[in-house]
């Protein structure tokens, strides 16, 4: 190889582990997401429950949107580009946001 030879790179099977984590993380939004529901729901619906359950589904409707977006981006080119910062600190945000609503709600 010559010094001013550009070197290719190979992504090898990372899109692919990529987009299985955004899968799985995807499926972790959706089991809180139900979970809260049924709390919520649970000895019939109250005001702040119902409020609580519009807002975990919001949320998990957010980062299905999110990890769409992203999950698409990676299988549409050989080499997909990096996650940007915002898209980065939606998904965050969209994933504690959801955590803390499921908490708020067993508690």
């Amino acid at each position: 190889m010559t010094e001013g030879a550009a070197v290719e790179r190979d992504p090898g099977l990372q899109p692919e582990r990529t987009r299985l984590a955004w899968r799985r993380t995807t499926l972790s939004g959706t089991a809180c997401a139900v979970l809260a529901v049924k709390t919520a729901l649970h000895g019939g619906p109250s005001p702040a429950g119902l409020v609580a359950c519009t807002l975990c589904c919001a949320l998990w409707l957010g980062l299905l949107h999110l990890a769409h977006r992203r999950i698409r981006t990676l299988t549409a080119t050989d080499t997909p580009s990096a996650l940007s910062r915002g898209h980065a600190t939606a998904a965050v945000l969209c994933t504690v946001a959801l955590a803390v609503c499921g908490a708020a709600l067993v508690f």
